[in-house]
């Protein structure tokens, strides 16, 4: 965090924005109007569960990273029959409620959830050890992660869950830039205060003094990277500290808040076989918004 504050280009983490508060208002955006991924991606996995189910089969572990809503979750273990439930999150308290609604609605499933940031080494519960296993990862959310990072991660993925194992993942695709700032930048300002809540939680958890109507939310398109970028502009010129270290930011300046990467089916899928992942199958929905990828960690093979 004040390293991301003291470098050139200011940068935090995205993952700092979703303490408590902070998920629940991403929860509020995914039911925007304006924001289609939640609701694109939700119909189409409605649709092609019964083609994935019969590839993926019962009986297996799923393993959610960033787990925490149940908009989409339901869907898929009510249909692959799992013989076990491991939703990963860095926020623990919403992490169980969700755990703790999901066991009302599938009193049958056994459900282990592991509070945790998914970026790091984390152990499985050693009830999933002897399952195959499937990994879900939906919302677009390795769109978070510049690409270096986002195969780091799912090269991790893949020694988490094996050789063999299987992995769903949401990708958003590019569309019209102006979609997608709608999408990002809502009229009813929620992700204008889920942005900002980071400032909130920084002073709550970090002793940090920033005046919160110093900044004011910006979602940008950087064509080049082909991403939508979130930042926290500077209104004014201001002082602050954060764990008793100064900081000045001049108008205009920013802190880079969030990446949300937007992939061609190419780019999708040369990113899933750089990170170990064998694409198996992909499916879009009709206006190819959002595309949803079945991948296999396929054992390593020493040529072409």
């Amino acid at each position: 965090m004040l390293r991301g504050l003291s470098q050139v280009s200011r940068a935090i983490p995205a993952r700092w924005l979703y303490d408590e508060r902070g998920s629940e208002l991403f929860d509020a955006i995914t039911r925007l109007q304006s924001y289609y991924p939640t609701r694109t991606e939700t119909a189409l996995l409605e649709r092609i569960m019964p083609e994935i189910a019969a590839r993926v089969g019962p009986g297996r572990a799923v393993v959610e990273f960033g787990a925490g809503s149940l908009t989409k979750t339901p869907i898929l273990l009510e249909a692959v029959k799992p013989a076990l439930y491991v939703p990963i999150d860095i926020s623990g308290d919403y992490l169980r409620a969700s755990a703790a609604e999901l066991a009302v609605k599938l009193p049958h499933l056994p459900i282990h959830p592991v509070e945790g940031n998914f970026g790091n080494s984390l152990e499985l519960p050693a009830e999933a050890a002897p399952l195959p296993k499937l990994g879900f990862f939906p919302g677009s959310t390795i769109g978070n992660f510049v690409p270096r990072s986002a195969t780091d991660l799912l090269r991790h993925f893949r020694e988490t869950l094996g050789t063999g194992a299987l992995l769903l993942i949401g990708m958003d695709r590019v569309k019209p830039v102006e979609r997608l700032i709608a999408a990002y930048d809502d009229a009813e300002g929620v992700t204008a205060a889920f942005n900002c809540n980071l400032l909130t939680r920084i002073n709550r958890e970090l002793a940090g003094t920033i005046p919160l109507d110093a900044f004011r939310h910006e979602a940008r398109w950087n064509d080049i990277l082909s991403r939508i970028e979130m930042h926290l502009v500077a209104t004014r010129d201001v002082d602050f500290s954060v764990e008793g270290r100064p900081f000045r930011f001049a108008g205009g300046s920013s802190i880079h808040t969030e990446n949300s990467h937007k992939y061609g089916p190419r780019g999708g899928r040369m990113l899933l076989l750089a990170g170990g992942w064998t694409p198996l199958a992909e499916w879009t929905d009709h206006a190819r918004d959002f595309a949803v990828v079945l991948a296999e960690a396929q054992p390593h093979r020493f040529a072409p």
